[in-house]
């Protein structure tokens, strides 16, 4: 019998609703944080059937508050005339002194907040931010010249055990 994959994630977390795979890649993450979402019904109708995607999706602090820019929602097919705008701006839930603490380290150059992950805690969506630093490319090169190394020697282990 197969083992029952697990998504690495968030304690507690029920659903994964979406990753975002190019952060890993572009980005050195220093510090992630977890933040709540403001979500009309329908929104969160179609996330729970993981119709979301955070390509190109970026975090920015626009008068005191934190939000979500270029997340894509799918429309939800039985939401009828009350539907919503697939990449509407999300308004994001974090407390006055993280967002103080965000903005310090975000006007400091080459940092950015970028969403990791979409998924549902305890019946409530969140997201997962991670601040970071972008990848110069050779680092970017770097990085993928590690993952090759350890590819290769997961392989000579598997022959060695065969």
């Amino acid at each position: 019998m197969a083992k029952k994959r697990v998504d690495k994630g968030v304690p507690g977390m029920e659903l994964l609703v979406c990753r975002n795979p190019m952060a890993a890649k572009r980005y050195d993450i220093e510090e992630r944080l977890e933040a709540g979402m403001v979500l009309f019904g329908t929104e969160v109708k179609s996330m729970r059937a993981r119709r979301a995607n955070l390509e190109g999706a970026y975090c920015r602090i626009d008068a005191d508050e934190l939000f979500l820019y270029g997340m894509h929602v799918a429309p939800y097919e039985q939401g009828g005339h009350a539907g919503h705008i697939p990449q509407r701006r999300r308004k994001l839930l974090v407390h006055k002194r993280e967002i103080e603490k965000l903005r310090g380290r975000l006007t400091m150059r080459g940092y950015a907040l970028i969403p990791l992950q979409v998924y549902f805690k305890n019946g409530v969506a969140k997201v997962q931010l991670g601040l970071g630093r972008g990848k110069k490319k050779g680092d970017e090169r770097e990085s993928i010249r590690r993952q090759e190394d350890l590819k290769e020697a997961r392989a000579a282990m598997q022959r060695r055990k065969g």
